[in-house]
């Protein structure tokens, strides 16, 4: 009985039976096949936004070090920079804690 379910014509019939009915859920309209967009994993997430807060940290510091030489950057940018950099670095220390606290609740848990 299972290896009936399991069967490759049974899978493919299937397979066209789900697409017949997704084409009438869209209206009528035979969706076109194509490839599938690939959306970046937690971890390319992760690096992304690191080097977004470390972006932040190296133009604060550019910034402050410019200010410090006396080239013509007004104080207010030096400081709204310095604010931002603060920000996202809290920030990503917030998530950090958070991330590891689910960790180790998670593995704590009885199995």
């Amino acid at each position: 009985m299972i290896e009936k379910i399991n069967s490759s014509a049974n899978i493919q019939s299937m397979l066209a039976t789900l697409r017949a009915h997704q084409a009438q859920a869209a209206g009528g309209v035979q969706s076109m096949e194509s490839q599938p967009v690939e959306k970046p994993g937690f971890g390319e997430a992760v690096k992304t936004l690191l080097n977004q807060v470390n972006d932040a940290q190296a133009n604060s510091r550019k910034m402050t070090e410019a200010y410090d030489r006396g080239e013509n950057v007004p104080l207010t940018d030096v400081v709204l920079a310095m604010q931002k950099s603060s920000l996202s670095f809290e920030a990503t220390m917030q998530v950090r804690n958070k991330v590891l606290r689910a960790y180790e609740e998670i593995m704590n848990m009885p199995v």
